[in-house]
């Protein structure tokens, strides 16, 4: 497993060198307890899938003159780069038939040339060593994500980090922090980003310490874990869409890597999905009944005792859901959570497709 953290001991920071990044894009880092199991970026992606999406989409040969980031501390890719090839392939073949209607314009990489990029990159090492060690030594749980904005905001984030503004930019839905879309889920970035006057949208990809991260539910306040065990927030634990880093750690726990730059429709309409999220479901649980009854074959009797008494409290109103989630987290493990939900998914679907 190549190793994400990446020593900065150095003003010539690794983070940089072409192969070495493609090395790590390959073959993330992945945390024992890391919600997303089917997300692994390896050579599964090079199949033909990949190579539709490849000839249907070309670069605009137009990007290299009028680069919009000229002078930014951004180093542009070329279009025969392994690096710019590797994220153009895997940033297409995710948007499932949207892949068609993308231009892909130019992908700049961040060259950290400030002393301030220089200081970021060397926090964000030294907090995923921090994190690692908190874990037991294991893995950071490094991760790429996406990162809609505009080129200001681009310009903004990489001159002074996340939160210039005084606030992430988000909806709250989930909190107050910065949020992500998974590598593999790069759809609801799209459709979120802002047009320049050039007709570009662009996508920050970044790296993003999850640690271990814990289950938000819509509504939450959270601005930060909830508990010393957890870093980082995810809106399913079997299929996330979304990575939530709290306000808290938005500067220390984020570094931005490339800008994709690219060009869609204006008007993204339609069931833009891919095949992957057509077939799965977004509720991140299964119904507590079932799910009890299935603990019941696993549990000592006094963990399942305890977690029925609190899907009573649940259910009388004492306590709210994301409670009830948490101590059920708590007592039956993660681990052991996501096979039973992951089970309970693969009989009902199965059902249904049959």
């Amino acid at each position: 497993m190549a190793d994400y953290a990446h020593q900065c001991r150095s003003p010539t920071l690794r983070t940089v060198t072409p192969d070495a990044v493609a090395r790590e894009y390959n073959h993330p880092a992945v945390g024992l307890n890391s919600p997303d199991l089917s997300d692994q970026m390896d050579d599964q992606y090079t199949d033909s899938s990949v190579s539709d999406c490849e000839s249907s989409v070309s670069s605009d040969q137009s990007g290299a003159a009028t680069s919009p980031f000229v002078g930014s501390g951004l180093m542009e890719l070329q279009e025969g780069d392994r690096v710019h090839r590797l994220i153009k392939e895997r940033f297409v073949s995710r948007l499932g038939a949207l892949g068609g209607q993308v231009t892909v314009a130019g992908i700049h990489q961040n060259s950290y040339t400030g002393e301030a990029a220089r200081a970021r990159a060397q926090a964000f090492q030294i907090y995923s060593e921090a994190v690692q060690k908190k874990g037991g030594g294991d893995t950071p749980n490094v991760r790429y994500a996406w990162y809609a904005t505009s080129k200001e905001g681009v310009l903004k984030i990489l001159s002074y980090g996340f939160g210039y503004s005084g606030k992430p930019e988000n909806n709250g839905l989930y909190g107050c922090g910065v949020y992500f879309a998974p590598d593999n889920h790069p759809l609801e970035s799209v459709k979120s980003a802002p047009i320049d006057e050039d007709g570009l949208r662009h996508l920050l990809l970044c790296r993003i310490i999850m640690g271990k991260p814990e289950l938000v539910s819509p509504g939450s306040e959270q601005s930060h874990p909830s508990s010393e065990q957890y870093d980082s927030g995810i809106d399913d634990l079997l299929s996330p869409r979304r990575y939530i880093v709290w306000s808290t750690h938005m500067n220390t726990h984020v570094l931005p890597v490339y800008v994709v730059s690219f060009r869609a429709p204006r008007c993204l309409r339609g069931p833009l999905r891919t095949p992957e999220e057509s077939r799965k479901p977004t509720s991140p649980w299964m119904p507590f009944p079932i799910l009890i009854s299935e603990l019941s074959k696993i549990l000592r009797p006094s963990d399942l005792s305890l977690i029925s008494k609190y899907y009573k409290d649940h259910k009388g109103g004492k306590i709210s859901r994301h409670m009830l989630v948490q101590k059920v987290r708590q007592i039956a493990g993660d681990g052991l959570l996501t096979r039973v939900i992951k089970s309970f998914r693969t009989k009902q679907f199965g059902r249904e497709s049959g």
